[in-house]
């Protein structure tokens, strides 16, 4: 009973220190964008949230950055998912080498990619497009090491070497194996994967800086210089969004499943 206790008390108490972690620097952000504009004696204001509303560079920056994270959810969804099933299936001994590969780019610094893809960019700049949604080819690299280990996690929790035979049994092919048994399985595992993407995408600054692409956070980043409470205004409501998002992952624990093959 105590020990059951003790482990109780540890565990409320980290929650209090992350959520005092998580929450105070947003208190403080909140705080900062509904203080009086400049000299005003107004007390506090809405003000900077309102004009959010008149910031056109910032709603373009925001749709370049949802259509790239939706490519990015779309390469790792039809390359990163497939690939690791498949290595998984069939190729047991990369298991090791793919996890390595996939992790690179966590052990490199955001400034070193920048100076070895900058002439790649800058060729995509002049002869195919100025967009920023070209990111979404560097965006899906440094994705890689957080979709391995979402998707890690769900694939060993499944037993997909059986449900594989099992299909394959019935008739199936290996592309239905893969994209209509396995990938369902581990749709949380994708999921979280994608949120972690789209999270990413929209908070990135350091490479799309660098190479002149005005994201999300590029543009904010600019609102900052002439209006600092319009830019926190707006980091907040992102901040926001994602924890939506984050909220919104399912996070009920699989409690076994009856998996209905159709090879018709």
């Amino acid at each position: 009973m105590k020990q059951k206790m003790g482990v109780k008390i540890w565990r409320w108490s980290i929650i209090t220190v992350v959520g005092f972690y998580l929450l105070v620097p947003l208190y403080a952000m909140l705080d900062f964008s509904t203080k009086p504009y400049g000299f005003e004696n107004a007390g506090r204001s809405l003000r900077a949230w309102k004009v959010i509303g008149t910031q056109e560079a910032l709603f373009e920056a925001v749709t370049r950055s949802l259509i790239t994270a939706l490519i990015v959810m779309a390469i790792i969804l039809f390359l990163v998912v497939p690939t690791a099933i498949w290595v998984q299936l069939k190729l047991p001994l990369l298991r090791r080498p793919f996890e390595l590969l996939c992790l690179i780019p966590l052990a490199i610094p955001a400034i070193v990619i920048v100076v070895g893809i900058a002439p790649l960019y800058r060729w995509i700049s002049i002869n195919l497009s100025e967009s920023p949604i070209t990111l979404a080819g560097v965006y899906s690299m440094l994705i890689l090491p957080y979709t391995y280990r979402s998707l890690s996690a769900a694939l060993d929790a499944v037993d997909i070497h059986t449900l594989a035979e099992a299909a394959t049994t019935l008739g199936a092919g290996i592309s239905r194996v893969i994209f209509g048994i396995i990938m369902p399985t581990i749709k949380t595992g994708i999921i979280n994967g994608s949120f972690i993407a789209i999270a990413l995408v929209l908070g990135e600054f350091t490479i799309s800086n660098i190479l002149n692409f005005k994201t999300f956070q590029v543009v904010i980043a600019q609102i900052g210089r002439t209006d600092g409470q319009v830019a926190v205004a707006v980091s907040v409501a992102s901040l926001l969004f994602v924890l939506v998002l984050l909220l919104l992952i399912p996070n009920k624990k699989r409690q076994g499943a009856v998996l209905d093959v159709d090879v018709a």
